[in-house]
């Protein structure tokens, strides 16, 4: 965030397989012994799982949530949407395949960006063992553009509480990634990645609303938050109708997390 037992299995000596000089001439027990590991780990490579990363992409516009699926356009489950992912580089930790991903879909890599969760279940994938490491990434409404590239309909953004019908396990992902980003917000000050430097409190009460997916008392949500000194005034307005300016408010830096 020991999958085979290669180890303890024993190496035939029909094998083809050609060892570094210094392995294959190994004449001591310890010397021998590591020669036996190296080589069943190279006959065992094709059982062992593969990795991939999936990355949820959220942010919330217009007062929703939304997410950004990923349209399959070959086997297994072609032509049904998904949650961006792939493969993990031989040459790469987990955190760069993942803002990898992310920048392939988004243009964007500069957002908060966190490990959520590991899915391994065997069957999950039908081609082979795959454990995914499932990230989420929250981006501002004015850096998400909706992808597409050239005409290209592959991606889609979609309220995240109302989804198509989903490739492999994305549904249950997707699940558990709603009900981790609700948890933290009773606890955390994550609402406030999905927001600019300064906001309006009906903007802030706006993604907390959006999240929940429930709407909330104005007065006891401004309430709460101003008693907490979560947030601080600005000296700033932002006219947000025709008649008077909002006052604009910033997250205090000194607000326990």
């Amino acid at each position: 965030m020991a999958w085979t037992k290669g180890a303890e299995k024993v190496v035939s000596t029909k094998s083809t397989l050609s060892l570094p000089p210094s392995v294959a001439d190994a004449q001591g027990p310890g010397e021998r012994e590591i020669a036996r590991v190296v080589t069943t780990a190279e006959v065992d490579r094709q059982d062992r799982p593969a990795v991939a990363v999936d990355v949820v992409i959220l942010s919330v516009r217009d007062g929703r949530l939304e997410v950004i699926l990923v349209k399959r356009n070959h086997p297994p489950f072609e032509g049904l949407w998904s949650i961006p992912g792939g493969f993990v580089r031989y040459d790469e930790s987990l955190e760069a395949a993942a803002k990898r991903k992310l920048a392939e879909v988004t243009g964007v890599s500069d957002v908060y960006l966190e490990q959520l969760y590991t899915f391994g279940d065997p069957e999950r994938d039908p081609r082979m063992r795959v454990i995914t490491v499932v990230y989420y990434a929250l981006i501002r409404a004015d850096q998400l553009q909706t992808p597409s590239r050239d005409g290209d309909t592959s991606y889609q953004v979609c309220w995240a509480y109302d989804l198509p019908s989903l490739a492999f396990d994305h549904e249950s992902i997707m699940r558990y990634s709603l009900q981790r980003l609700r948890a933290k917000l009773e606890y955390t000050t994550i609402g406030f990645q999905l927001l600019g430097h300064e906001f309006t409190m009906s903007e802030l009460q706006e993604v907390y609303q959006a999240i929940l997916n429930r709407k909330l008392d104005k007065r006891n949500f401004r309430k709460k938050l101003l008693l907490m000194r979560i947030v601080e005034p600005t000296s700033h307005t932002k006219m947000v109708g025709p008649h008077r300016p909002a006052q604009l408010f910033r997250f205090n830096p000194r607000a326990v997390p």
